[in-house]
């Protein structure tokens, strides 16, 4: 589904690699290089909560198939999601507008934490 600016869904962008391991296209919007940090750090956050898919859906109450989207880079959370994914991990998500514009300027978009 289009976001503002007719911006496509991050797996879109993908210039080269495997999906979360990436490189994004160099005219890659800048929601594109958040919906892949976002999916990174999902991914990293579940396994250190040791929860599966469908665990984070069912404590964050929101439909396991949105997750898995999320996380395939499938679709950008809307902020309610968002919010409810960032609650039941006790963890931020969203990388913010640093994070987003170094991976933006680098070319890949990557996690600052290991």
């Amino acid at each position: 589904m289009p976001r503002s600016n007719n911006d496509k869904y991050p797996l879109f962008y993908v210039a080269d690699g495997s999906w979360p391991e990436v490189v994004l296209a160099p005219t890659a919007p800048l929601s594109a290089h958040c919906g892949l940090l976002l999916a990174r750090d999902l991914d990293r956050t579940m396994r250190s909560c040791e929860l599966s898919l469908r665990g984070l859906a069912e404590v964050a109450h929101v439909a396991h198939s949105t997750v898995a989207r999320v996380l395939n880079g499938e679709v950008l959370p809307d902020i309610g999601t968002l919010t409810r994914l960032e609650d039941a991990l006790d963890s931020q998500l969203w990388p913010g507008p640093v994070a987003v514009r170094a991976a933006a300027a680098g070319g890949t978009a990557f996690s600052g934490t290991p």
